[in-house]
């Protein structure tokens, strides 16, 4: 009979638990948490504290009882394990609660010790007033200050996936937040051209929003906290620190297992470690890039589940291999939604990857049907053979939807031609007949085909104005006059072929439009009169929410 033993009970291990029991009915199976709880819902943390959910049982999945009672599975909450000796296979263990030391031995041994938050080096970081958000006692320690002590502000420190949920949160509980960031944008997981649409919302929802920013002292008073900031200094009652995190890998270090150069746990595709008896699991842990192959880490509770079970799988005897994470991932904020899936451009770039990009506005179902709004594609695709790499968009309803076609597309290696093919489900209320994904396929199409030449936001700037080539704005004179880009005259596509002879066909001509729609018609109208046209992808609504906000 072999006895297994799992580190942290998590994500990654109680999905390993879980796996392991219906895979060997006889296996002894020891899960070490040290902390009281286990199988909780880590990413239902800020909706706790922001009321939207009511109960403090819906946060926990499982129980050491009911965990017990179905899977048979000895469950140690409050044992933290200390210490592993590899040549005697066995871990030492400290009971929390009594203090007390003991041993225990394992024939396979699974560490699934999750990720930690980060906390700068400042002074005052330690004020009762200073909180993080890792797990359930954190949670009830915020909620039960807010509904104490009644703040009325309070500052979150950090703009990723947990940062930004919190600051959602707090202002749904009613205090008064600022959001500090020390990029110059949110959400690092997205390119910031596609991110500036939520930046934007979240300040129309009341958050203050103060980018490239750090906090460098904390000073605490009787009537709340002096945040020290490098740009100024601003009040509040209360902090939450979400700076982001780090493997939590002592044990394994300790244990003289070999980690990354950023302390992640290095394991094979079979989820084993350096010692073939060893496996890990979750967010401590080193995985491949699925699209690029690059070694890296995803903190996702989605990943981690698959890992878990995978190793549960090798102990087993099943040969099952994990492929790599593709950091397929989904935020609300408030009522918006922003969701990526595969690589970002940053990364694209700094990997030399031959790609290209395109970006469309299309609406979430039929435009007839009430309540239709557009979402924001960015797409990142090889630029040969039209391989799709990444996806990124924002939007509100039908966000989650596109954003899994695209994650389901890259994982199975498909291109641009194959979104043009995809037949997906239609009636009015929930898309349209042309759905969104189809519409970045066609772009993409047009584009590896030669029928469509695009530009981007970012060479806008270095357009000649000096009468060299012809800038052309293509939407209604009424659009035109409530806002342009400088240096580019207005002929509206519906006047364009009546007008035609106004332009100089020596000249290349660079079109943009409201969303790019216009713009493709008007290039493929010059285009077969003999033009050199390009097409401004995303349009001008694309251009002003990324330049648009810098006047706010």
């Amino acid at each position: 009979m072999k006895k297994i033993l799992i580190v942290g009970g998590a994500a990654g291990g109680a999905s390993a638990a879980a796996r392991l029991r219906r895979l060997d009915e006889n296996a002894e199976i020891i899960m070490f948490e040290r902390g009281e709880y286990i199988s909780f819902a880590t990413c239902g943390l800020p909706y706790y504290i922001g009321g939207e959910i009511k109960n403090k049982s819906a946060l926990t999945l499982q129980t050491p009882e009911s965990f017990k009672n179905r899977f048979n599975i000895d469950v140690r909450v409050q044992n933290e394990v200390i210490s592993i000796d590899r040549q005697k296979k066995s871990v030492t263990v400290t009971d929390l609660r009594t203090g007390k030391k003991y041993s225990e031995s394992y024939d396979d041994l699974i560490l699934s010790p999750g990720a930690e938050p980060v906390l700068p080096n400042i002074q005052g970081i330690d004020s009762p007033r200073v909180f993080t958000l890792r797990n359930i006692p954190d949670t009830y320690k915020i909620k039960d200050f807010i509904d104490s002590s009644h703040p009325k502000t309070a500052v979150v420190v950090g703009g990723g996936f947990i940062g930004i949920e919190m600051a959602e949160n707090l202002a749904n509980a009613g205090l008064s937040v600022t959001l500090v960031e020390m990029s110059d944008q949110i959400l690092a997981a997205l390119d910031y051209d596609i991110v500036c649409a939520a930046e934007r919302y979240i300040k129309q929802k009341g958050v203050n929003l103060l980018l490239s920013d750090v906090v460098q002292k904390i000073e605490e008073d009787k009537s709340g906290l002096n945040i020290v900031l490098k740009q100024g200094n601003i009040r509040a009652d209360m902090l939450i620190m979400s700076a982001g995190v780090r493997p939590e890998s002592a044990l394994a270090k300790n244990a003289g297992l070999a980690v990354s150069e950023r302390g992640a746990i290095i394991a094979d595709e079979h989820m084993r470690t350096s010692d073939k008896n060893i496996y890990a699991a979750g967010d401590a842990v080193e995985v491949k890039d699925f699209v690029t192959g690059q070694k890296t880490m995803f903190h996702l509770a989605g990943p981690a589940n698959k890992q878990g079970r995978i190793a549960a799988d090798n102990i087993c005897g099943i040969d099952s291999k994990y492929e790599g994470a593709q950091g397929s991932a989904i935020i609300k904020i408030f009522d918006m939604t922003a969701a990526s899936t595969g690589v970002n451009e940053k990364t694209a770039k700094k990997l030399g990857l031959d790609y290209d990009k395109s970006f469309i506005y299309s609406a979430n179902h039929a435009s007839y049907y009430p309540g239709a709004a557009n979402m924001c594609i960015k797409t990142l695709f090889e630029k040969k053979s039209g391989k799709i790499l990444g996806a990124q968009i924002t939007g509100f309803e039908g966000v989650d939807k596109r954003c899994d076609v695209f994650a389901t597309a890259i994982r199975a290696g498909m291109t641009a031609f194959d979104l043009a093919k995809l037949e997906l489900c239609y009636a009015p209320p929930y898309s349209s007949a042309k759905d969104p994904v189809n519409m970045a396929g066609f772009v993409i199409e047009n584009i590896l085909t030669g029928k469509l030449k695009t530009f981007h936001w970012h060479e806008v700037s270095g357009l000649p104005r000096d009468g060299s080539i012809i800038l052309l704005d293509t939407r209604t004179t009424v659009e035109y006059k409530n806002g342009h880009i400088d240096g580019f005259i207005n002929i509206p596509v519906d006047e364009l072929r009546k007008r035609i002879s106004e332009l100089d066909k020596n000249k290349k001509v660079y079109i943009i439009c409201h969303s790019g729609l216009r713009g493709y018609i008007a290039a493929g109208i010059l285009s077969q009169n003999g033009f050199d046209a390009y097409n401004l992808s995303g349009g001008y609504r694309l251009y002003n929410s990324i330049f648009g906000k810098k006047l706010q």
